[in-house]
């Protein structure tokens, strides 16, 4: 267990000399809003280093240091959330980066598979995941805890090697890198409070409704942040539709609604909303949002997309790739609605080579499927 600074820096400087490092995080969110980081877990081919960043002054310079050393690759598995932490409290991305579950999705081990489910495939090794949920905040850790976080980066270095040796050898590797371009991007774990309503899943349909839940939903955003507290502890997402659907516009309107606690409505907070709902009520209507269209699927088109599905689970299956990361249903159905003309992922690189030119040719009627001896497959016509 690394506690110090001069540890850390030793440690890092022997880290680095390796060609790839696999890298794993423990940290709390349950009561936050960022992520609280409780341990740091690192492995090259001959050192395992656990790393205390609750140590009593610790500077944790020389990791975010090793983390932008892009002569080092950085090994995660699942790594939105590990390099959240980082770009957080580093300001940096690790780069350049290898997540084995998206690896794995290439590789044909499924959809999204878990750290241990991959290892136990690959090495035949069954991880111990009781300690999954222990605080990792208290201290000091038991035996039990250490070992399993160790066994989550020591484990990881195998099922890379193995990983990157089939990528190389499938002529794949290609693939894998146009997915770590989106875990690298800052975008990806930057965004912006006006975009927050993006995020939320709701019905809203009318231009006024959605700048209301833009602007309101943008000032929990920023409160969220600034109290570091979860954006439902500042304000649940059945407030916020429901504020955007009726449009309070003074205290009174405020207190009458479902959701609001008695009371809040004469608080900072619910001052706040009022004067977020007032700014989104006085946009010009040319500046208010608008719903994210959904593509019509034309009558009659609906089997064309049932079709696509069968062609890609067909293509997917053959080639031992995860369907997920080749398209999606929203990629098949514009695929039905608009052909070659569908701004999809599927139609463009590696997946239309695999998928995209055989559904276009599906859709136009130069392929078809047909079962035979308990199969489905694909037949030029």
């Amino acid at each position: 267990m690394i506690e110090t600074t001069a540890a850390l820096k030793e440690a890092c400087i022997q880290l680095a000399k390796s060609e790839f490092i696999t890298i794993d995080t423990e940290f709390l969110r349950e009561t936050t809003f960022w992520p609280e980081l409780c341990l740091i877990q690192m492995a090259s081919p001959d050192l395992e280093v656990i790393v205390d960043p609750l140590a009593k002054g610790i500077d944790l310079a020389p990791f975010f240091a090793l983390m932008a050393d892009t002569s080092v690759v950085k090994v995660f598995h699942a790594a939105r959330q590990d390099i959240e932490i980082i770009h957080h409290l580093g300001n940096l991305i690790p780069q350049p980066i290898f997540d084995t579950q998206v690896a794995a999705m290439v590789c044909g081990f499924g959809d999204s598979i878990s750290y241990d489910q991959l290892v136990n495939r690959i090495k035949g090794v069954q991880i111990d995941k009781s300690s999954r949920f222990t605080d990792w905040s208290r201290r000091p850790l038991t035996d039990k805890q250490l070992d399993y976080a160790a066994a989550d980066v020591t484990h990881l270095r195998d099922a890379y090697l193995s990983l990157k040796e089939q990528l190389e050898r499938e002529g794949r590797a290609l693939w894998v890198s146009e997915e770590m371009a989106v875990l690298e991007s800052a975008s990806t774990y930057d965004m912006h409070p006006d975009d927050a309503w993006l995020r939320l899943k709701s019905r809203l349909r009318k231009p006024t409704e959605l700048a209301i839940l833009k602007f309101v939903a943008a000032w929990r955003e920023r409160e969220a942040r600034s109290r570091n507290v979860p954006r439902s502890r500042v304000l649940k997402d059945d407030g916020l539709f429901e504020i955007a659907q009726q449009q309070p516009k003074d205290t009174e309107a405020l207190g009458r609604l479902r959701t609001i606690p008695k009371g809040w409505e004469r608080s900072a907070s619910g001052a706040a909303i009022i004067e977020a709902v007032n700014a989104a009520l006085a946009l010009p209507k040319t500046d208010m949002p608008h719903a994210p269209k959904h593509v019509h699927v034309p009558e009659g088109t609906a089997a064309a997309v049932e079709l696509l599905k069968v062609l890609l689970k067909l293509v997917a299956d053959r080639q031992g790739v995860a369907a997920k990361i080749i398209a999606n249903t929203d990629d098949l159905e514009k695929i039905a609605a608009e052909g070659e003309n569908a701004q999809v992922g599927a139609l463009s690189g590696w997946r239309r080579d695999l998928f995209g030119d055989t559904a276009l040719r599906l859709i136009n009627g130069s392929v078809a499927l047909r079962f035979v001896d308990k199969k489905v497959e694909a037949v030029e016509l």
